[in-house]
């Protein structure tokens, strides 16, 4: 009997011996986890400016010491480290920056015009430049004082300038009248940014109205011109780069005369 329970008793105790070991390797398993794996010379100065670098690489935001630290292994000399790395990068194309305590990688200073980005700026057309568009499209070429006649109002300050800049107006040519006046016109720019062929395309009374920007009840002998690339027998192009210039110092004095 007493050589029965010994024997019982030696076979639970190997079995609790055997168990041990496991529950050990799974505590260790469990730390391992949450344990860094640092490499053998990771308290190398060279390594650890490589761990350094690439934390700072892949990081979202900008990381200050603590978090640089926190990552390290115990005992690095984290100031050390930034400031070799930051003398490192000192003349590449990105530089190690120090914002608000916290340290990024940056495009250097001198290399940010690689990052700038050109953008056509939207620019909305007043109602008087909608209308002074309009007449020059139609009843091109057309004079200052033929639009201000169109309009009933005389032509605003900066209204032909705007148009002009934009790309959409220009100097056409002189009218042989009596001072012969400058004449303007719409551009090539102007066709392709309404997508027309030529300003003959241009819509005409039926098709303005069906598009509901034509009131149906018009008064008597209303009608909407045609407009012609070529002109009336009395318009004239300009014969060189010399007269367009002359006729450019003119349309800006105009708006000179008018701001005084």
């Amino acid at each position: 009997m007493n050589d029965e329970t010994s024997l019982t008793e030696l076979e639970d105790g190997i079995e609790m011996a055997s168990d041990e070991p496991e529950l050990e390797e799974d505590d260790e398993a469990e730390t391992s986890e949450n344990v860094v794996r640092f490499p053998g010379n990771a308290t190398e100065h060279a390594q650890l400016m490589r761990m350094t670098e690439a934390l700072l690489f892949a990081a979202a935001e900008p990381l200050d010491i603590d978090s640089i630290a926190g990552r390290l292994p115990e005992g690095a000399d984290v100031g050390a480290v930034i400031e070799d790395l930051q003398t490192a990068y000192q003349e590449r194309g990105v530089n190690l920056v120090r914002i608000a305590n916290k340290w990024m990688f940056r495009t250097a200073d001198d290399l940010s015009f690689l990052m700038e980005r050109e953008a056509v700026e939207q620019r909305r057309l007043s109602r008087a430049g909608m209308e002074t568009l309009a007449i020059v499209a139609y009843h091109q070429p057309v004079t200052r004082a033929e639009i201000e006649e169109i309009r009933g109002v005389s032509v605003s300050k900066g209204t032909l300038d705007v148009l002009m800049e934009t790309g959409w107006v220009r100097l056409r040519g002189r009218r042989r009248t009596p001072g012969r006046p400058v004449t303007y016109g719409t551009t090539e720019a102007f066709l392709v940014h309404f997508g027309l062929e030529n300003v003959g395309d241009l819509p005409g009374a039926d098709e303005l109205k069906a598009a509901g920007l034509l009131d149906g009840r018009l008064p008597p002998g209303f009608d909407i011109p045609t407009p012609s690339e070529a002109g009336g027998d009395g318009d004239g192009d300009f014969s060189d780069e010399e007269e367009y210039g002359d006729a450019l110092d003119e349309h800006i004095a105009q708006d000179a005369a008018e701001e005084d």
